[in-house]
């Protein structure tokens, strides 16, 4: 067992060392969750020197049998790409855990023990090297995310989170039936044994396969992303979830279909992938666009901050399938901005809704003259969010165009309406939000960041200048990781191009 291993295991140890704990003693609750999560936090951090030395190769590596008929593995390790998702994992858990201080009053054991359950789905997830494993951490990420919102949510909590559990299932059972069927000709789940044998000309499909099974991977990791049209769970999931279940959903848990496209779509389906780049990165674009122009007319904050994460989103898949280096690494430097910027802007929100008890913009004015600090943290994620220079989202959106433009120019010409947009609504919700007359509401009960405030949302305001500014100290193990993934995918395709030839 290596520090890998037990920080995987370390979420799940604590959820059910949390449900132990006796359910009236709400103080011993969040304070044992919160420096636990912190502590798993510390120690995912020790992770980073040999992921960073060798980003190109897999790190932290258990490999052990687990069920022997099928033949499913414990296969765990991480490279350049998946060591930053992880540490999102774990940066942003005791964050949300912060946030829920006071938010949270009822079922309070039952809230803060699905929020370490979720953190050890999403750390699965992101280290995963057997298929069915990988599946087992896709669906356990559901469960605590569905109640999160069912039982803590808003008004119509019980709509979103069945329309939420509903989209995700369908996709899951898709990708399922693949994985099966790759083991069936395979006789393996064992996803580096998969790309070898794919180089190898060992395993092969034939261009049905291959497109059938690409579309339904695609399909479970397009409806997670989301990408346009299958995005329409999204805003009721955010406007229903608390405020820890918006930042975990936005920041963490819409990166899966992302990553899951980088690591299984793009080696295992390079032909297909190829074939089918140009109509999805036409719904990439369409879904930059479009959820720019829907967030422009909504009178609802989270709503607006979930159609901009349609808009922001539809950026890295765009990256993904422009298949050359510039757009991957802009792509997952852009899903690791996103998880910060549109995170932070969650909490925000959450922010004046504790205040407030509203999330409607018209319920809001002059906030900046109640609450200066607020109104100037919120301007700064606000900049962030639509790619101001210095911050940021900045170099994501700067690396994913200029990708889209080596394969064709009007794709990225498109795309960066996208980035004009942005700066529309979010400036426009700023405005009205924090300047104007100032009712009588929201001077009585909109005060200035308190200190469990600052303590929450000044590490990701770091993070965004952080990333603005020396991008270089997370480019370089990205860049390392990704090219190992377009080596790979060049491979496959010259080893079923060799097959299909003999």
């Amino acid at each position: 067992m290596n520090l890998l291993d037990l920080i995987l295991a370390a979420p799940l140890v604590g959820f059910l060392l949390t449900l132990l704990l006796p359910k009236d003693n709400k103080g011993l609750i969040k304070n044992f969750t919160l420096f636990y999560s912190v502590a798993v936090f510390a120690g995912s951090l020790l992770l980073l020197g040999p992921a960073l030395e060798r980003p190109q190769t897999m790190t932290w590596v258990t490999d052990t049998p687990w069920i022997s008929t099928p033949a499913i593995r414990y296969h765990v390790g991480m490279d350049g790409v998946s060591i930053w998702l992880v540490l999102l994992s774990t940066f942003l858990t005791p964050l949300s855990i912060l946030l829920s201080w006071k938010y949270i009053d009822h079922r309070v054991k039952e809230f803060f023990a699905f929020l370490l359950l979720l953190e050890f789905g999403l750390i699965g997830v992101f280290v995963a090297l057997d298929l069915f494993l990988f599946y087992v951490f896709w669906e356990v990420c559901l469960v605590p995310m569905y109640f999160l919102i069912g039982i803590w949510g808003h008004d119509r909590r019980i709509y979103a989170a069945v329309k939420f559990f509903i989209f995700t299932m369908v996709g899951s059972v898709l990708m399922l039936a693949s994985i099966l069927y790759i083991y069936g000709k395979a006789g393996t789940f064992d996803y580096p044994a998969l790309l070898l044998m794919l180089e190898s000309g060992k395993l092969a499909f034939n261009h049905m396969e291959e497109t059938l099974l690409f579309l339904s991977f695609f399909l479970a990791f397009a409806i997670k992303v989301p990408l346009f049209p299958l995005h329409t769970w999204l805003p009721d999931a955010h406007v229903e979830a608390p405020t820890a279940g918006s930042v975990m959903l936005a920041a963490v848990m819409l990166k899966m279909g992302t990553y899951g496209i980088l690591r299984f779509c793009l080696p295992m389906y390079p032909n297909a992938s190829k074939e089918n780049a140009g109509w999805i990165v036409t719904l990439a674009i369409i879904g930059i666009i479009y959820g720019a122009l829907v967030a422009l007319v909504q009178p609802n904050m989270k709503k607006l901050v979930a159609y901009s994460s349609v808009s922001h989103l539809g950026f890295v898949v765009l990256g993904l399938f422009s298949g050359n280096q510039w757009g991957l690494d802009g792509a997952v430097y852009q899903m690791l901005n996103h998880g910060i910027s549109t995170g932070a802007l969650f909490m925000l929100v959450g922010f004046l809704y504790e205040r407030q008890h509203s999330l409607e913009i018209k319920d809001y004015g002059g906030v900046a003259t109640a609450a200066p600090w607020l109104s100037t943290v919120f301007l700064v994620t606000t900049l962030a969010s639509i790619g101001m220079p210095m911050l940021n989202n900045f170099v994501g959106e700067y690396l994913v165009l200029q990708g889209a433009a080596k394969v064709n120019i009007w794709w990225a010409v498109f795309a960066a309406t996208g980035v004009i947009l942005s700066a529309c609504y979010m400036l426009w919700m700023y405005q009205r939000t924090f300047y104007g007359e100032t009712p009588e509401s929201v001077s009585h009960h909109v005060h200035d960041l308190k200190s469990r405030e600052w303590a929450c949302i000044l590490p990701p305001l770091a993070l965004m200048v952080w990333m603005g500014i020396y991008a270089q100290t997370f480019l370089p193990s990205i860049g390392a990781s990704n090219k190992t993934i377009l080596d790979k995918t060049t491979q496959t395709t010259r080893a079923e191009v060799a097959n299909h030839g003999r």
